[in-house]
């Protein structure tokens, strides 16, 4: 489908600066802008790229003044931010969706699967698994025993979900997720070897989180392990047995919660934290990457480095740091002096 300039203004309350004709069938970054394609303007760095791109139109702010001659017709918006996202949404939307059951799926008779469910090629739902309403279960997707998938819930293509587990509404869950494994619990035993603690809870999502590929999600020793409303999770990432993360956090990859830990709401975990055991992270926390968390974390509070300090301090510590080779040279050249005078007495 094509838009025009003044169709897409129309429809983001916009106003056109331009060729209010120009048409777009598709979407690109600016700098690699091509004929016929829709990009925008949100970060002052990539200005010098509005004169250069060979793109059709661009979104820009109501702020925005060109200093240079350019091709592209502006449309300009009060928040360009949220006009991509309304449009990307939109175009989301206008995708083909998928649709029906495949016979090459293995559904248990004993299952419950909504008649407007996706479920596609070698996928396994297992007796009593519930899928509600408008779920999509893509190729080779296991759902165990009594694992519940909530309404508008999307599990892309080799998602694991072991038994008993319960994923709530409107969540995404991207390919080769596994949730409900196992929880590394073992016991060492005097000959050196370890017996296996059996892990007889689960795991429970609510409702529009979205977790990214390759994550795991360790099922609880008892009770369960609980990932609330609104979590987003990046790819590769960990979380042990008992853990459970408050509403609305985020956290990018590599990531590992160790077993029995929590973590507040509207957190942010940067890439490759690393928390403790028994540790409590409090609300609207934020850790710096690469930290590795081993206390309790208060509400509010920055954390960076290993151990994790609190923010002022470690930036101090760090501006020490980068400097120890020269303030060495300094300390022996003043210890040479030293000596020096010592000896003229």
């Amino acid at each position: 489908m094509e838009f025009t300039a003044e169709m897409i203004a129309g429809l983001l309350s916009g106003t056109v600066v331009g060729d209010k004709n120009a048409s777009v069938h598709t979407v690109s970054s600016i700098e690699g802008g091509k004929k016929g394609a829709l990009t925008y303007l949100t970060n002052p760095k990539y200005e010098q790229y509005v004169y250069t791109t060979q793109a059709s139109i661009v979104l820009v702010s109501n702020d925005f003044e060109p200093k240079q001659e350019l091709s592209a017709t502006l449309i300009k918006l009060p928040d360009v931010g949220a006009a991509v996202l309304q449009l990307l949404e939109m175009y989301n939307a206008m995708k083909p969706q998928k649709k029906g059951i495949s016979k090459m799926a293995s559904i248990s008779e004993k299952a419950t699967v909504a008649e407007d469910c996706y479920v596609g090629d070698f996928a396994v739902i297992e007796a009593g698994a519930v899928i509600e309403s408008g779920a999509k279960i893509y190729p080779q997707v296991y759902v165990g025993d009594g694992v519940k998938v909530g309404a508008g819930t999307t599990l892309y293509a080799g998602v694991k979900i072991y038994e008993g587990c319960r994923i709530g509404k409107n969540c995404i869950i991207h390919a080769g997720a596994v949730i409900g494994a196992d929880g590394f619990g073992f016991l060492p035993k005097p000959d050196g070897t370890f017996d296996k603690i059996p892990q007889l809870g689960n795991v429970i999502i609510e409702d529009n989180v979205e977790i990214g590929a390759n994550t795991c999600i360790d099922r609880a020793k008892t009770d369960s392990t609980i990932i609330r409303k609104g979590v987003k999770l990046d790819n590769l990432i960990q979380i042990g047995h008992n853990v459970e993360i408050g509403e609305n956090t985020v956290s990018s990859a590599q990531m590992g919660i160790a077993g029995t830990s929590k973590v507040g709401r509207n957190c942010f975990l940067a890439g490759q934290v690393g928390i403790a055991d028994h540790v409590n992270i409090g609300d609207f926390v934020k850790i710096g990457s690469k930290s590795g968390i081993d206390k309790d974390v208060a509400d509010g509070e920055i954390r960076f480095g290993y151990p994790a300090l609190p923010g002022m301090n470690y930036h101090r510590s760090f501006a020490v740091f980068k400097n120890l080779p020269d303030l060495q040279n300094r300390v022996r050249t003043l210890e040479k002096s030293v000596k020096t005078l010592e000896e003229k007495e």
